[in-house]
């Protein structure tokens, strides 16, 4: 699962210069060149004057928490369940 926000394109200031790949007619998704982390989502046919950015690659994760649940249709059936599994500081011990 991936947080996500929409801004808009001119208001984000990015340091560096992405790695970009349409993955499709009108999407393109940009990432890190150094480390392969994805950064942002471009669709000017869906977002136009947006781009939609991955929110755990802030600085501050705080700054944006979640709102709502998007593209409910497609989850995985386990996701209802998330909440309920065990939670861990760090990685836990190996068995």
């Amino acid at each position: 699962m991936v947080g996500w926000a929409l801004f808009p394109e001119d208001k984000l200031i990015i340091s560096g210069e992405p790695v970009s790949y349409r993955s499709s007619e009108n999407a393109i998704r940009q990432f890190c060149g150094t480390c392969g982390t994805g950064l942002f989502y471009r669709n000017p046919v869906v977002f136009p004057g947006g781009i939609d950015l991955q929110t755990a690659t802030l600085d501050d994760q705080d700054a944006i928490p979640p709102q709502a649940h998007i593209q409910w249709a497609e989850a995985a059936p386990w996701v209802k369940a998330i909440q309920d599994l065990p939670r861990f500081d760090r990685y836990p011990e190996a068995p």
